[in-house]
């Protein structure tokens, strides 16, 4: 096991990986070529104290994976859309980033709730209103994964993800980097963003109840202030799972984060595992873990995708 995690994300028709130092995105253009772009990490980000402090951390490293995930959808989709008339700007992508972000809190934190709260007079436990809260946001949370599964492009988004955990799965298991010799290898991973997910709602069932019932504007605000606070509090927990992961009692625990993430990968085809192959490379050469080559050319592209 490699000291140090490397991992990513899907994007519009390629990947993203994130090393140690840099972080690469790999897209597959619409001419069939492998489209490259790589750039160094902010590295005060990494180095300031509250990069390396325990439940601080999770919120900055989280944060800047926003940042970065944002910039690099941006670029690919842009790659993806080449042949097309319409280019996306930066406004748009943040746009769209805080739309979703707004449909987020307010289908899968505040809808259980308001839901939750019309049958109040008939659950006489304020735990067992917590928990039934806690069973609605989590089947919301997970139909709608499913019911965004039937769109063909998210769908093709999903293969990407799941090319992406299995070149991490070789990686990681010493497997040489090969399409052929990855596609053998699993779709799930521990680390992987769909864990964390699960394990924020999980563990805001728990939170949640400790608060009992106050009003309303009480309930309300506690749902959206401490979702940082559970974000921090689960990134910890995936950090630890990750290094132990090898004992047999925290395979147990993170069984069904990996069941769900059968949800959100799909199985791909070499084609998409070659482009995740092309961007985990491309950071390990900055790293320094793998000797230098020659990079392929953006031809028609920006060289560094902004917001």
């Amino acid at each position: 096991m490699p000291d140090f995690h490397y991992g990513g994300q899907a994007v519009m028709e390629g990947v993203m990986m994130r090393g140690q130092r840099h972080v690469a995105v790999a897209v597959r253009a619409p001419n069939k070529e492998i489209v490259l772009h790589e750039e160094p990490l902010n590295a005060a980000i990494y180095k300031s104290p509250a990069g390396k402090l325990p439940f601080v951390r999770g919120l900055v490293m989280l944060w800047d994976m926003l940042v970065l995930g944002v910039r690099m959808l941006m670029f690919s989709a842009n790659v993806a859309l080449a042949e097309e008339d319409t280019q996306l700007t930066t406004p748009m992508i943040i746009g769209t980033v805080l739309l979703s972000l707004g449909l987020v809190m307010g289908l899968f934190f505040l809808a259980p709730l308001l839901i939750v709260s019309l049958a109040d007079r008939f659950i006489a436990s304020s735990l067992v209103s917590n928990l039934v809260e806690g069973a609605i946001r989590i089947l919301f949370v997970l139909a709608y994964i499913a019911l965004m599964g039937f769109l063909p492009d998210i769908r093709r988004v999903f293969a990407y993800h799941g090319a992406e955990h299995k070149t991490i799965n070789a990686y990681e298991a010493g497997a040489p980097l090969e399409p052929a010799t990855v596609q053998t290898y699993s779709t799930a991973h521990p680390r992987c963003g769909t864990s964390f997910l699960l394990w924020v709602l999980v563990i805001a069932v728990f939170v949640f109840a400790l608060f009992g019932r106050p009003s309303m504007p009480v309930r309300i605000a506690s749902r959206l202030l401490l979702v940082p606070v559970l974000a921090s509090v689960c990134y910890e927990i995936l950090k630890l799972g990750a290094n132990y992961f090898h004992l047999r009692p925290v395979r147990w625990l993170f069984a069904p984060a990996l069941v769900v993430q059968s949800l959100t990968t799909r199985q791909p085809d070499e084609s998409m595992i070659e482009v995740a192959i092309t961007s985990l490379k491309q950071v390990l050469r900055a790293d320094g873990v793998l000797a230098p080559e020659p990079v392929p050319q953006t031809h028609g592209f920006s060289e560094k995708p902004g917001v």
